[in-house]
């Protein structure tokens, strides 16, 4: 007999339905299923179906005969009487649910090594469901609460199964498995990731930007957004290409079948990666290139590469998180959503590739420890890395190229030459490709070199190399070499400089800068590089070095000042694309004191961010070569011109140590008031950002003096601010509404009103501190008008947040949920996610105030979710107590104990006496609510005492509620 509860409750025997009687009986039947090979007491099933005082023992009996009756024909199932009740004894295969457990399982094993008989297991085990689980059963009467349902593991079990087919290639099998599914809940991105996916591969762009557009409504209604792998999805409906930031395939390739067949035999195998490693210009990144452009079918998702120049002269090793940076870019996450932190960058990164096939080129990297962050841990990614050391055995498959076979090398350098110019000559040929080691780059050069000299004879090329020494020696590249002699002496005047390039790449602009030319002329001057193989596109119109180029090329010392008409280029160009992108700080930055004729104008503000984010590398490039030139004036306007950016899009790292650098240069310069101002206000912002209180009012009070003897009000007024905020982190309310008074009267003499808004919405979070309600409400107010007339977005969703807890306060929740809501818009439409996930927090305290459980604990996980960009100190302790007095609303006092007690780490952490206080009086009303009273005295004793030593109305409030307790708690 087989028994069904996989949909409605069935029996079978023999292929043929068993009637299973009334719907009481049906009820104990259930029940002994659940229990299967378990005895149940005749109490507790009494317990379980009938309601109190209805069952008696001689009506469980009843039914349980009844039963008997019923699957004694059957002869391979029995109810047996034990000493501790009732148990329905039956083998595994007879009911549905263990078989639906036991195939799963089975699937799970053999999935790496037999991905097709998992696909028959997993079509066996969904085959098994009928409807929902039990859906013509009461769950009430047959346990309730305590049955635990499989229907979760059904979307799950089809989304493995999805998966599978699609590696496999039968998209057909995985759209109709998962059209029902999308449609019955669109807000599962997994599900919708995979129909999209089907959809893609069967060609039906539009069909996949409609389930894309579902399940961002359907999300929507949870105020949540797609993710990166569903947006990057829909970007390759859009375009019809997935994203790929490869170079094209490499002209003429040829030989290394065996390197090849092995970088192909990994992927096939669901290696996650490949390193290899060779010799300069033995043609390492050809190779990984080639193969990648090889592999595109089976990696539909994308093809990225990153440079990484471990061994590039001139330009440090790429830092593991500006890798994950770009990847992440590549990968469809917008710049200002980049967490700051290298570990909350690596799970936003493997999270972005998980479900996806998508194949990331790792070049030139220097160590295995800068790529073991950067390598896929999604089944079905892989990572090609190259570089001119060893890897580990952790690292990946090793391949070593060595030089190529005569005849390949020969057969690389005719597929590259005009035929009938080599034709005959294979002893030649034999020759030039041996002068150049028979490695691909030398080669490459020397085959552009003799194209473009037309009427050049090969004897001629052979003999120019001959003079020109062999590859390797001590006098340098002889294909470089005789191809640099070549140029013209523009071209090789511009070669050499491209040789201490600061930064990685250069453009049309940088390079007229560096040339000192117009653009025109380094369009036609890159161009001529380019043709000869001596530059390499990697964007279009930008342009980079191979590695072993570079070093011939920076052999020589360039004149400095065409370094400095660099330097001076990204300055003025940095400073006119952070005033297009944040137009509200043009009044504060520092003039650029310098010119530069290419200088691009930017029409808008993504115009100017576009710029920003094309240049970071060379612009932090820059910052390092200008500290270790003595050029003092580029390092910290370089900085303080980037820390916007760095600020929104939440780079600490590099924000603070540019700045740090910035001031060690400008502080040996004891005049410039100026300059030690500008970088002295950034740094404490940044510093109070990552919680570090003590250095930012450190160096804001540095800052003032400087600004008052330059006679600036509107730095003086900014500084005031920077002071205030962490004074009244660490308790001193006094002195910080002083600052911010001298502040606002400041802004309003500058006619600032961004600024007046700042300083009024700080006084009011100061006010509603001390129960100064009226008041809090009425500069709240005051500054979201000024900042909804002036269009300043990101400050206006600030101040609502601030606005609607004033509301919420006083009782208003209504009015406190409008605004919070607002304030989650705008931070979402400006890319705030500091103050987007303040919103939804606060979203969730107004849930949690109307006893709507559920939904708070939903906005407090949102919450979470986007502020694990986000490493502002403050926050992540503000979410903490929130979500530990959801947690102690409704009933879980543990998670409650737990959040509460993490707050209270946060702010002994970083010194914020308000949060402590707070904290302090979370874990004590926990404690309380868990009967441990005497470990919560302490903890209220602490809260009352912080709160007093701050003038604060909440000591009052613990004072009072002490008094009413009859427990050791009003000790």
């Amino acid at each position: 007999m087989e028994f069904r509860m996989l949909g409605p409750l069935e029996a079978w025997h023999d292929g043929v339905p068993v009637p299973l009687g009334d719907q009481q009986q049906r009820f104990v039947l259930v029940v002994l299923l659940l229990h299967a090979n378990k005895p149940v007491a005749p109490a507790r099933l009494a317990e379980i179906v009938w309601p109190p005082g209805e069952a008696k023992p001689t009506l469980v009996r009843s039914y349980i005969k009844r039963l008997r009756d019923v699957v004694q024909q059957a002869g391979d199932v029995s109810i047996e009487t034990t000493p501790t009740g009732y148990l329905l004894r039956l083998g595994d295969d007879q009911l549905d649910t263990v078989r639906f457990d036991r195939l799963r399982a089975q699937a799970a094993e053999v999935r790496a090594d037999d991905p097709r008989r998992a696909i028959t297991l997993l079509r066996e085990a969904v085959g098994l469901w009928r409807g929902k689980f039990l859906e013509d059963i009461d769950i009430d009467r047959v346990g309730g609460a305590e049955v635990i349902s499989p229907d979760e593991s059904y979307p799950d079990t089809v989304g493995d199964l999805a998966e599978l087919e699609l590696e496999a290639g039968d998209h057909r099998s995985a759209r109709d498995r998962l059209r029902p599914l999308v449609k019955a809940d669109p807000a599962s991105q997994r599900h919708a990731a995979l129909l999209m996916r089907a959809l893609l591969a069967g060609g039906d762009q539009v069909g996949a930007l409609r389930v894309f557009a579902g399940t961002r409504e359907a999300l929507a209604g949870l105020r949540m957004e797609p993710g990166p792998v569903l947006r990057k999805l829909a970007a390759r409906a859009e375009r019809g290409d997935p994203p790929s930031s490869l170079p094209s395939r490499p002209g003429g390739f040829t030989g290394r079948a065996a390197e090849l067949a092995a970088v192909e035999a990994a992927a096939l195998a669901g290696r996650r990666a490949v390193w290899v490693s060779g010799a300069p210009g033995v043609g390492k990144t050809g190779l990984a290139v080639e193969a990648a452009h090889r592999l595109r079918d089976r990696f539909p998702d994308g093809q990225l590469l990153v440079r990484l120049n471990g061994f590039t002269p001139g330009v440090p090793e790429t830092a593991v998180g500006d890798a994950l940076a770009e990847l992440l870019v590549e990968l469809g996450t917008p710049p200002e959503q980049i967490p700051a932190t290298v570990g909350r960058k690596v799970r936003l990164y493997q999270d972005a590739l998980w479900g996806t096939r998508t194949l990331v080129v790792l070049d030139n990297a220097a160590t295995p420890e800068q790529i073991r962050p950067l390598l896929p841990d999604a089944d079905g990614c892989l990572a090609i890395v190259t570089s001119r050391r060893m890897g580990d055995p952790d690292t990946g498959v090793s391949v070593r190229l060595s030089p190529l076979a005569p005849e390949e090398a020969t057969e690389l350098f005719q597929a590259l030459t005009d035929p009938p110019r080599v034709r005959g000559r294979a002893a030649d040929v034999a020759a030039v490709v041996k002068r150049c080691g028979f490695l691909p780059m030398p080669i490459r050069v020397a085959a552009a070199l003799f194209r473009r000299h037309d009427r050049w004879p090969l004897a001629h090329l052979l003999r120019l190399l001959e003079e020109g020494g062999p590859w390797g020696a001590d006098d340098g590249i002889a294909a470089v070499r005789v191809s640099f002699q070549q140029l013209g002496a523009p071209q090789r005047a511009l070669f050499r400089l491209l040789g201490s390039l600061p930064g990685p790449d250069v453009d049309i602009a940088g390079g007229a800068a560096l040339a000192g030319c117009s653009p025109a002329e380094a369009r036609l001057l890159l161009n001529d590089l380019h043709e000869v193989s001596l530059l390499e596109e990697a964007a279009p119109e930008r342009y980079h070095m191979l590695d072993p180029l570079k070093e011939f090329a920076a052999d020589g010392s360039p004149p400095e000042q065409a370094l400095v008409r660099l330097l001076d280029f990204y300055l003025v160009t940095l400073a006119a694309a952070v005033a297009a992108a944040y137009p509200f700080d043009r009044a504060q930055l520092p003039a650029p004191d310098r010119s530069c004729a290419t200088t691009p104008v930017f029409a808008d503000a993504e115009a100017g961010l576009r710029w920003i984010v094309a240049e970071r590398d060379n612009l932090v490039a820059a910052i390092h070569y200008a500290a270790s030139h003595d050029l003092p004036e580029h390092t910290w306007r370089l900085a303080v011109l980037l820390w916007r950016y760095f600020h929104t899009t939440n780079q600490f790292e590099d924000w603070i140590a540019t700045l740090e650098l910035a001031w060690e240069i400008v502080s040996a310069d004891e005049g410039n008031d100026y300059g030690q101002a500008h970088v002295l206000l950034r740094l404490a912002t940044a510093h109070d950002r990552s919680g570090q209180l003590a250095e930012a009012l450190e160096r804001a009070a540095q800052a003032l003096p400087k600004w008052r003897r330059l006679g600036d009000p509107r730095g003086e007024a900014a500084t005031l601010c920077a002071l205030a905020i962490p004074t009244i982190e660490l308790g001193r309310h006094d002195q910080a509404m002083a600052h911010l008074a001298a502040a606002l009267e400041k802004y309003e003499q500058t006619e600032d009103r961004r600024g007046e808004a700042h300083a009024l919405s700080m006084l009011g979070y100061l006010n509603e501190l001390h129960g100064n309600l009226d008041v809090a409400l009425e500069q709240h107010a005051a500054a979201a008008r000024i900042l909804r007339e002036i269009g300043h977005l990101q400050g206006l969703a600030h101040t609502l947040n601030n606005l609607g807890s004033v509301q919420e306060k006083l009782g208003l929740l209504t009015e406190a949920q409008s605004s919070y809501t607002d304030a989650h818009a705008y931070a979402a439409e400006v890319g705030d996610q500091c103050v987007e996930a303040y919103a939804l927090n606060y979203l969730g305290n107004v849930h949690r105030k109307r006893g709507r459980y559920a939904e708070a604990v939903r906005y407090h996980d949102k919450a979470k979710e986007v502020a694990a960009n986000v490493p502002d100190a403050d926050l992540l302790t503000q979410l903490y107590l929130d979500r530990g007095a959801t947690a102690l609303a409704r009933g879980a006092r543990q998670e409650a104990l737990s959040a509460c007690k993490s707050a209270l780490d946060l702010a002994d952490g970083h010194g914020n006496r308000t949060y402590r206080a707070r904290a302090h009086r979370g874990v004590a009303a926990t404690l309380h609510a868990m009967g441990e009273h005497e470990g919560a005295v302490n903890h209220w004793t602490a809260a009352e005492a912080e709160f007093a030593d701050l003038a604060l109305p909440e000591a009052g409030e613990i004072r009072e509620e002490r008094a009413a307790l009859e427990c050791a708690c009003s000790r």
